[in-house]
């Protein structure tokens, strides 16, 4: 991995280069895309069957869109009941992670006639988008469908594309099941984008799209968003490590590499303030790569996106850190709780040696759906919150407004608007008579 002193420079140049890993940055390829959901939303279910044969390969009528019962129950029968009872733990911890997160109505009624409030209600309708492709990720179900379940989604359909036999993977079709999703649907791509964002014939139209993919998947979410809510338009993924000496090399180097493996646009940062931790770490992770299945991504994403930042004090590293606010975050220091408290954007900290970054893809609890490509500024994981919707509630007794309809009305005619002024006083005008 390349190493590099942290200066004024280094660090514009870094930011510079991560940027470009946005779907923002992928004009050419949203004239095809718009193409596609013009075609889902005047055609339906045909522009479906159409596309998933064009870019799948599959035939799909509306008998074969939907994964059916039977289907279900060939995967259970499929799957390694080993991995079905890890995704069992794994969902467990998810579902209690997420309980914690649930929010209730309130109201403040007070003694002079009027009540405030804020009623919670889940969305009725949510479409989780689960990638296929290159590999499969049951983990990804499941964090997507717990928290809407938690919330109370009374409806969740998930979409996900085909495999050449026309079968979707027994470990997504079981994970799927085992969160609770409500019906599954073979299709991907910008077209199953379109597909839930419009309705066609077989698929319903959804009031929030969630969940991963391509850069074809993230700028029809881009595209449709306004017909319906969406998550997040997701980059490629990203981990910073911010250490000190005492950090392990091969646990640092090992970690780096957990998240470089996803694809050739995934980063891959330690920023440390031991020049002798770097060295170490680089060659930990050459070390590594002679054995790792995915070499060949490895290798492009570090060659494109992999940094070591060598800081002169631990100020100027977490500063780093927070500029570049990470999906993924770890902080394997003396005193990485301390360090902690001076971290404002990143999408999730792992604190210290043993929070190794895959805990979180899988097991712990919180969600791995995480904000991408610096959007940790002003974004947050994926959570309950994403599923629900508030609204105000305002009660005032005729004694309650007329307290305060003069200063109403002298609001609004500031304003300019008088027909606002006039529907307060409208009210209290046979007082005037």
């Amino acid at each position: 991995m390349r190493i590099t002193a942290l200066n004024a420079d280094s660090r514009k140049n870094l930011l510079d280069e991560l940027i470009k890993r946005s779907p923002n940055h992928y004009e050419a390829y949203t004239e095809q895309v718009n193409a596609i959901l013009k075609e889902v939303k005047e055609k339906g279910d045909e522009a479906l069957f159409s596309f998933t044969e064009r870019f799948d390969g599959v035939t799909l009528t509306k008998d074969t869109l939907r994964v059916t019962k039977e289907e279900i129950e060939e995967a259970y029968a499929q799957i390694d009941p080993e991995l079905l009872a890890v995704i069992r733990k794994a969902l467990a911890n998810i579902r209690s992670f997420h309980e914690k997160q649930k929010r209730t109505s309130w109201f403040d009624s007070q003694p002079d006639g009027t009540l405030l409030g804020q009623k919670i209600t889940p969305l009725a309708l949510v479409g989780v988008y689960v990638p296929g492709g290159k590999a499969v990720y049951p983990s990804s179900v499941l964090m997507n469908i717990v928290p809407a379940k938690t919330a109370g989604v009374e409806r969740i359909i998930m979409t996900t594309p085909p495999g050449k036999d026309g079968k979707i993977s027994a470990n997504t079709l079981v994970a799927a099941h085992e969160a609770g999703v409500d019906e599954i649907y073979k299709t991907g791509g910008a077209q199953a984008i379109g597909a839930l964002a419009y309705g066609t014939e077989s698929i319903p139209k959804v009031d929030k799209i969630v969940g991963p993919g391509n850069i074809y998947v993230a700028l029809a979410k881009k595209a449709v968003y306004g017909f319906v809510s969406i998550d997040s338009i997701a980059g490629p993924s990203e981990i910073l490590v911010l250490a000190d000496e005492t950090a392990n090399p091969r646990f640092v180097a090992a970690d780096l590499l957990s998240q470089a493996e996803h694809d050739e646009m995934a980063s891959a940062i330690l920023v440390t303030t031991s020049p002798t931790l770097a060295q170490e770490v680089s060659a930990e992770a050459d070390a590594f790569l002679t054995r790792l299945s995915r070499k060949d991504i490895l290798m492009k994403s570090l060659e494109n996106y992999g940094w070591i930042l060598v800081a002169d004090t631990m100020e100027e590293a977490i500063d780093t850190a927070n500029a570049i606010a990470s999906e993924h975050l770890e902080i394997v220091t003396k005193d990485p709780f301390q360090v902690m408290t001076k971290i404002r954007n990143a999408g999730a900290i792992f604190i210290g040696e043993y929070a190794s970054e895959p805990l979180g893809d899988y097991f712990a609890g919180p969600n791995h759906v995480l904000p991408t490509n610096g959007t940790a500024k002003f974004f947050s994981p994926l959570g309950v919150d994403d599923f629900i919707k508030k609204s105000s509630l305002v009660y005032y007794s005729r004694e309650a407004l007329s307290a305060v309809q003069k200063d109403i009305v002298r609001f609004a005619q500031a304003e300019g608007l008088t027909a606002h002024a006039n529907s307060i006083a409208v009210r209290f005008e046979e007082e005037k008579e």
